[in-house]
């Protein structure tokens, strides 16, 4: 079942599920989708409708109404756009479609997205699975299904959305730096099985050709390898300043200290030192294509 598939499956479940719950930790999001539910009812009451009645005009449940009004709920981009036609609203509640978007996603992955947004040189070396920024939606739809805790279908929903809407990094202008490190075993994994790993390596050859992008494999036989403490990550930004996370290292905790940040850039130095060049590396991936 496609992603696609899977999202309009879980709409005609019921009449009040269609939306996201509001994170109460989220105080930013939550602010905004307040406020659209405040606009949502102010133009419900000046058309003169209940709850129960507007709710039947856009085919939700009443329920549901009055979650999105008093701000428990985020609305989905249909419902908005039902609301606005339905009220006669012109296009002013349709437009709100925007500030849901971001309000929808988790605030630690709009944190890391602004992030790489800024950055202008990004070092990335992943050993378990293909890097978010790389991944194609069925890859990350099975990622997050296979997770445990189980997530519910409104969270892959949600989560799979907030990681495609991170790949907008590759149409920046002007373009930052990428660099990814693959562990090989990630090109062999079939997360999703085999034709959603075949995507996934057709989508790595793609991006690697991106005169802004290397690609790199750590093939498995090597002796030498830097990387045994986990993944790392690190963003460089215009000012000169930068910021890094590894697995393992600092906790797992992001830093910022130049001596600490250092201490990544030369593990991952040495990383790609070890790995294949980006060029051994995209003919390595077709090898591995051919297999799959």
């Amino acid at each position: 079942m496609s992603v696609v598939e899977v999202g309009a499956e879980h709409r005609d479940g019921g009449a009040d599920e269609p939306g996201w719950d509001v994170d109460p930790d989220d105080e930013s999001g939550a602010a905004v989708v307040a406020t659209v539910g405040r606009q949502i009812k102010a133009w419900r009451e000046a058309a003169g409708m209940r709850a129960g009645e507007f709710g039947a005009a856009i085919g939700y449940g009443e329920n549901l109404v009055y979650k999105v009004e008093g701000g428990r709920r985020i609305p989905r981009p249909e419902f908005l756009d039902k609301a606005d036609e339905v009220l006669g609203a012109g296009g002013r509640i349709a437009m709100m479609k925007g500030d849901v978007a971001v309000a929808r996603y988790p605030k630690k992955v709009r944190d890391l997205a602004r992030l790489e947004a800024k950055a202008v040189e990004m070092l990335l070396y992943s050993n378990h699975n293909m890097h978010g920024l790389l991944q194609t939606p069925e890859y990350a739809w099975a990622l997050f299904e296979m997770r445990r805790p189980a997530y519910s279908e409104d969270d892959v929903e949600r989560v799979l959305a907030a990681r495609m809407s991170r790949q907008s990094v590759f149409g920046r202008s002007p373009a930052p730096a990428l660099s990814f490190i693959q562990e090989e075993v990630t090109l062999r994994r079939p997360v999703g099985g085999a034709m959603v790993l075949r995507r996934q390596l057709q989508h790595l050859l793609e991006v690697g050709h991106l005169r802004n992008v290397d690609i790199q494999v750590m093939p498995t036989g090597r002796e030498e390898h830097a990387g045994m403490d986990g993944g790392i990550e690190v963003l460089k930004f215009e000012d000169g300043a930068a910021v890094g996370r590894s697995d393992g290292a600092f906790v797992g905790r992001p830093v910022s200290d130049p001596k600490q940040l250092r201490l990544l850039e030369l593990r991952y130095g040495m990383i790609r030192a070890q790995a294949l060049t980006p060029r051994e590396s995209l003919a390595f991936i077709e090898d591995v294509l051919g297999e799959t």
